[in-house]
């Protein structure tokens, strides 16, 4: 696939690399020219410099004949001109737009095609929002993801000392959850994969990561480690756009406090939230938090746009008292020198944006893609279509299914019914089948796998 990269930030150089490990053809285009030599170095790319949204920028970069724009620039306005400008001079079929400005997003009207071409609109912030919320749903997760609409879930725990699974053989999990159907998809070892068989011994220390229908997540979460009390209290460091996000969507349903360092921000998150208590000063500041009975956080969220502030604020606030540190961190390098130390969870917002953007890439029917373990590995959601004779899944038994290495089948959802995979499970045409792929350099084989042969058409 022909495909045009705007934007050589965080999010387009994350995502070029992810594009080009896939065998596509890919081109950045940026204005820094420091930067795409930086990345052409790294990358087999071509490169173009020049400002985005620029006519002659563009069919420098090929949009005569590429299959996809993807416009993540640091400007809204460039990168929807952008997509316009490919719409209307190179027909390009599929445009994809990164848009945070919330006053673009609430006005539907701006993107009827006839308005805004934009095939699909990202917005980080919305991402990342959505994915804290989860895990203050589920207080004992690292990682929690949607599947099928909400149906079905893959959570990431950590295992811990005396939890009733631990140093239990997995084929034991039916009869500590009676009446509970999941899936262990992959567990992790000292950061090594280990795939999960009927006799592997779940161990202290371990990353756990399970498939269940959404209802059963808490009495799993359970056997593997202690339930921890639902959250009450939440302290947010930083109200720029997450901040002001996370806060409406919990005021109501939970204590929440948030500590903004610029008196006007402060004042205008005042006026727009109703039951939030807004407070102006610097998240790492001891004596701010020590007033604000930082001991009785149950979540601590430092998210403001400067990695090194949220890293010392969390960090001192778990070292107060908080039960919980999150931490939003840009810089990926970062996150694993800081996570499951004093900070509990780490989040990356490019990692969740190029999560979605992947799923619009990928090929088969593929509807959700997640990156998990700091993109190591993915879990896909795609439609199992056609039937036994045009396709290599429907109408066959999971043991029939050669899956490349390091894959396993977790749920099928079929209709408004989440089926946990077992060997003899058949997949029927149109299930929404969720994987789990340890190693990514597979996950072009197992698109294939979902691929209809020519007869389908």
């Amino acid at each position: 696939m022909k495909i045009i990269i705007l934007g050589a930030g965080q999010v387009g150089s994350t995502l070029a690399e992810n594009l080009v490990s896939e065998q596509n053809d890919v081109t950045v285009v940026d204005v820094d020219a420091a930067r795409l030599d930086e990345l052409q170095e790294r990358l087999d790319i071509r490169i173009v410099q020049g400002r985005a949204s620029y006519p002659n920028v563009l069919r420098r970069a090929g949009a005569d004949d590429a299959d996809m724009i993807i416009a993540v620039t640091n400007s809204d306005e460039t990168n929807m001109l952008a997509c316009k400008i490919a719409d209307t001079l190179f027909q390009t079929p599929t445009k994809i737009a990164r848009v945070r400005a919330q006053e673009y997003l609430k006005e539907e009207a701006l993107w009827d095609k006839e308005a805004l071409p934009v095939d699909m609109r990202i917005s980080p912030e919305q991402l990342v929002t959505d994915y804290i919320r989860r895990l203050i749903e589920y207080p004992g997760a690292l990682q929690v993801v949607d599947f099928a609409e909400g149906k079905v879930r893959l959570v990431g725990v950590k295992a811990y000392y005396g939890g009733p699974l631990v140093s239990r053989q997995l084929k034991e999990l039916p009869q500590h959850l009676p009446g509970v159907e999941a899936r262990v998809a992959a567990i992790y070892r000292r950061g090594r994969p280990i795939i999960p068989e009927g006799d592997t011994v779940i161990e202290a220390e371990d990353e756990v990561f399970f498939i269940a229908a959404s209802d059963h997540i808490p009495r799993i979460i359970s056997e593997l480690r202690r339930l921890e009390k639902p959250v009450k209290r939440i302290m947010l460091a930083g109200g720029g756009n997450i901040g002001l996000r996370l806060a409406r969507a919990l005021e109501g349903q939970i204590q929440v406090k948030i500590i903004e360092k610029f008196k006007e921000r402060a004042r205008f998150l005042s006026e727009e939230l109703d039951h939030t208590v807004i407070l102006q000063g610097d998240g790492a500041n001891e004596q701010l938090l020590r007033e604000e009975n930082i001991e009785d956080v149950d979540v601590f969220c430092a998210i403001t746009n400067d990695d090194e502030a949220n890293i010392l604020s969390a960090m001192l606030a778990k070292r107060l008292g908080a039960k919980k540190a999150l931490c939003l961190i840009n810089r990926l390098s970062y996150v694993d020198l800081v996570e499951g130390g004093a900070i509990d969870i780490a989040i990356s917002p490019q990692q969740s944006t190029v999560s979605a953007l992947l799923a619009r890439v990928r090929r088969g029917d593929v509807v959700k893609v997640h990156s998990l373990r700091r993109g190591a590995a993915e879990a896909i959601e795609a439609v199992a279509h056609g039937d036994r004779n045009n396709s290599r899944v429907v109408g066959r038994r999971l043991e029939e299914i050669k899956m490349p290495p390091g894959t396993t089948i977790g749920a099928i959802v079929r209709g408004e019914e989440v089926i946990i995979a077992h060997h003899d499970t058949v997949i029927q045409a149109e299930d929404h089948v969720i994987l789990f792929i340890v190693d990514k350099k597979h996950t072009q084989d197992v698109e294939k796998l979902f691929q209809v042969g020519v007869s389908f058409f």
